[in-house]
């Protein structure tokens, strides 16, 4: 299984991104994936989740409006859009897949495999 995050870089304030997440070795219809990311000196925290088949989305509460998840199953990649960067966006985004729904509280599904991570650096 292969998750690999990409499309980070360094911006300025009120710019935007678009992450992409290549999975591989997975059916990936089949799997909810998810964004999380790690700033500097912080806990990993929940970004926002795509459900399989209708394809709910989920989102932390302080990420709403500026972040979009999305899902591409025919080229096996999800999408995270990030409109709006602010310096408190800098981090290290990983994305995630899971199978199973746990709740309706963040993280909603238990994360089975990790990608690696690509860095969002926002100056002001």
């Amino acid at each position: 299984v292969q998750l690999q995050a990409s499309g980070g870089g360094s911006v300025q304030a009120g710019g935007s991104l678009r992450l992409s997440c290549a999975a591989s070795g997975i059916t990936f219809s089949s799997y909810a994936l998810g964004w999380f990311r790690q700033a500097p000196g912080k806990e990993r925290e929940f970004v926002s989740a795509i459900s399989n088949g209708a394809g709910i989305t989920y989102y932390a509460d302080s990420m709403k409006g500026r972040f979009t998840i999305s899902r591409d199953n025919a080229k096996n990649t999800v999408y995270l859009q990030v409109n709006d960067l602010k310096p408190e966006d800098t981090a290290v985004y990983y994305c995630a897949a899971g199978r199973y729904y746990i709740g309706n509280r963040p993280p909603y599904y238990a994360m089975e495999n990790w990608g690696k991570g690509t860095l969002v650096t926002v100056s002001s």
